[in-house]
């Protein structure tokens, strides 16, 4: 009887045919036709203020392939409509970036012009874009067909120092904050400056537990590893780290480190990709040290010489090529902070239009499909691929909200003027 049934069901197996496994660009495909991309970081509110003056008349968003300037050494923009539609692009953050060298009063002016010049943009493209402000509303426009549009403010620098304008930016639409920029303020310390006596000072304290009764995401992208470790003890809703990658594949400072990264899942959060060669391959972040090295050399050789640094450095550029990795680099992030932390807590924040090159495969936003067919290929499931893409972030969001709704009744955390 035993040597029937197994006749029976090869029998039954040969007659359904064979059973094909999908291919890993059908894994891909499938995961972002269910989930799509909900990138953590674009920066093309900062395109427009730098080549535009924030002025849109004669900008044409569906094509921005032939913004290259080679006189101003500008090269062609990587973001438009036409390849966020091509890239599975569903919902974006979109940075109204301000310098971090301005006076705190002049970037507060600085990021309401970057406000009001992206929510222009987006109201200019109804039937594509849809601005946002919560997870429900970024939900229903993928079910409309339109790319939600959230807005996140990249420095703390752009209040001020008061949380008072922290809960006008957020009445503006601002979801997230990101402390830092490349520089410390005087309550958080940056990843890219000199160390302070603390990560977060108690006024730091107070703009993280503000930021979370409103509902504001609080973003860890630039911000030290102490401030990281500072923000997570504070923090009672999940946390987001933008557009950062991991310290142990690529030592830059900018990267987040594995203790980091465990607070970070104890905390509920994510850390989002990015496709900046210098913070993706450890091979580049060496050749940008050994070429200020070199770039130091020359001067000290050659003071009161200009010409002869320049025809120096040309000359080591060519003898010595930028790497800049591929897509395989990318993924080799994901792979450490999946396996570290689990893949609910990994996303992508490409920060395109905010750096002048990406690696290899990642050129703009129409690319994000070749990272998730690389990601299947490592054995990544559709149902990994679809948390990496844009559930992970929705669940983040999620719980903010949750969080603040639980604590509407709350009252504003007060700071004094200081003029």
């Amino acid at each position: 009887m035993r040597h029937a049934f197994i006749a029976a069901s090869t029998l039954s197996l040969l007659l359904a045919g064979p059973v094909c496994a999908k291919t890993p660009e059908q894994v891909a495909a499938a995961a972002l036709a269910a989930s799509p991309v909900f990138d953590g970081h674009n920066d093309v509110p900062e395109q427009l203020r730098d080549r535009r003056k924030n002025m849109l008349a004669g900008f044409d968003f569906n094509d921005t392939t032939g913004t290259a300037d080679p006189a101003k050494g500008a090269a062609a923009m990587h973001t438009d409509l036409k390849r966020l539609k091509a890239g599975k692009v569903g919902a974006q953050f979109w940075s109204v970036y301000v310098s971090a060298n301005l006076p705190e009063p002049q970037a507060v002016q600085a990021t309401l012009e970057q406000i009001d010049v992206m929510k222009r943009l987006i109201a200019r493209h109804p039937g594509q874009l849809q601005f946002c402000t919560d997870s429900a509303c970024v939900e229903g426009a993928w079910k409309q067909g339109r790319i939600a549009s959230l807005l996140g403010m990249e420095g703390g620098h752009s209040i001020g120092g008061s949380l008072a304008v922290l809960r006008q930016m957020h009445a503006l639409g601002a979801r997230y904050m990101t402390l830092t920029h490349f520089k410390n303020l005087a309550w958080a310390e940056s990843a890219t400056d000199a160390p302070m006596a603390q990560g977060l000072t108690p006024f730091g304290k107070d703009v993280v537990r503000e930021m979370q009764r409103l509902g504001m995401l609080v973003d860890l992208a630039h911000v030290s590893e102490k401030t990281m470790l500072d923000v997570v003890a504070v923090a009672k809703a999940p946390v987001i780290v933008s557009h950062s990658n991991a310290r142990v594949v690529n030592h830059h400072p900018r990267n987040v480190p594995d203790s980091a990264l465990d607070a970070i899942k104890a905390n509920g959060g994510i850390v989002m990709v990015n496709f900046y060669p210098a913070y993706v391959v450890e091979d580049t972040r060496q050749w940008g040290s050994r070429r200020a090295g070199e770039e130091a050399r020359l001067k000290s050789l050659n003071a009161g010489n200009p010409d002869a640094v320049k025809a120096g450095m040309a000359a080591w550029d060519k003898a010595n090529p930028l790497p800049i990795g591929s897509i395989a680099d990318v993924a080799a992030h994901i792979d450490h902070i999946a396996r570290r932390i689990g893949v609910d807590h990994v996303g992508l924040g490409g920060d395109m239009d905010g750096i002048e090159n990406t690696v290899q495969g990642m050129e703009d936003v129409s690319k994000y499909p070749a990272l998730f067919v690389e990601l299947a290929r490592r054995g990544y499931s559709q149902a990994d691929l679809e948390k990496i893409a844009s559930r992970n972030l929705l669940r983040v969001m999620k719980g903010a909200e949750a969080y603040a709704k639980a604590h509407a009744g709350d009252a504003p955390i007060e700071n004094p003027t200081t003029f």
